[in-house]
């Protein structure tokens, strides 16, 4: 019988040919001297070039540790990552990037921390090697904004290099581009959360798939992180207070009607409708208790975006 895995690392990769080879070599060397059943989970996002073709290679003269998974088209990072946890069969998980900028040389220190009952580790690239306006400066206003929004500190959460226990990601929800909330999700599993400083290397071979560009989608996953943060703990608070515009917006509309000599039906429909969608929230988040008290609370139940069946294969 095969002995438990004790660490899986996940490395989604998309186009990343020259980067590979060298990375699986790097995570033999920094993992081998653990003595530990370990494995490594390669997820290829539909990449272009020989990524795949590489991959495949890995795994035949080195099927017990290497793993592969294969999606027939670019998904995204996180739908990446939730396939490769997904196929995780070690009790600590540790993500990480696949063009070498993540030093496999960390995750002897990631295990040290989890040893002191964390359930989340995530890496802190202190000396980060990137161009300072188009990746440093976004990413420290991205994480100011995330630490007081969500109330999870981090400094940051962009890093893919994190260790998790298995039975903590694989309940975190993500879908969409919200790989660099997990710490904020995973607080909705009660996980202990902890943060270690990291090595980061320059890029060495091709380009980086993120910019300035993608900005947006971080500021657009904050609203839903804050909402999903609140809805867990407060959902009959949450949802009054987004019924508090739509009460006084109604209020406005009635009592126009009073100082308008002829105010025609578009006042009174106007005030009738604001009043009815506020209700429909309070209703929500009434309901939106029970739901809690029950203990069926939708994050614990969701189904991340993709699975391996659904999106490729896996080797």
């Amino acid at each position: 019988m095969p002995s438990p895995i004790n660490l899986s690392v996940v490395v989604p990769v998309y186009n990343e040919q020259e980067s590979v080879v060298p990375l699986y070599q790097r995570i033999r060397e920094a993992c081998d001297p653990l003595s530990i059943a370990y494995e490594i989970v390669f997820v290829d996002d539909g990449s272009r070039d020989r990524t795949f073709q590489i991959l495949e290679g890995l795994h035949e003269t080195d099927e017990a540790v290497v793993r592969v998974v294969r999606f027939r088209r670019n998904y995204g990072q996180t739908a990446a990552m939730v396939a490769g946890f997904r196929a995780a069969r070690g009790k600590i998980v540790v993500s990480m990037d696949g063009d070498l900028q993540n030093d496999p040389k960390d995750i002897p220190a990631f295990l040290r921390k989890m040893k002191e009952g964390y359930d989340v580790v995530c890496g802190w690239r202190k000396n980060r090697k990137d161009k300072f306006l188009s990746r440093k400066l976004p990413s420290k206003v991205a994480n100011w904004l995330i630490g007081k929004i969500t109330g999870v500190p981090i400094h940051d959460n962009g890093c893919s290099l994190k260790a998790y226990t298995s039975e903590v990601i694989k309940r975190v929800p993500l879908y969409a581009e919200m790989h660099r909330f997990i710490p904020a999700m995973s607080t909705l599993t009660g996980a202990r959360i902890a943060e270690i400083v990291v090595r980061h290397h320059a890029r060495q071979f091709g380009k980086s798939k993120y910019g300035i560009s993608r900005a947006w989608r971080v500021f657009l996953d904050l609203f839903l992180i804050k909402m999903l943060v609140g809805f867990s703990s407060k959902p009959a608070l949450w949802f009054s207070s987004l019924s508090v515009p739509a009460i006084l917006f109604g209020f406005g509309c009635a009592i126009s009607i009073l100082f308008i000599e002829k105010p025609g039906i578009v006042l009174p429909v106007l005030s009738l409708l604001f009043w009815l969608m506020a209700g429909h929230l309070i209703a929500m988040g009434i309901l939106g208790e029970m739901i809690l008290k029950t203990g069926t609370f939708f994050p614990t139940r969701m189904l991340a975006q993709g699975t391996v069946a659904q999106k490729g294969h896996l080797l």
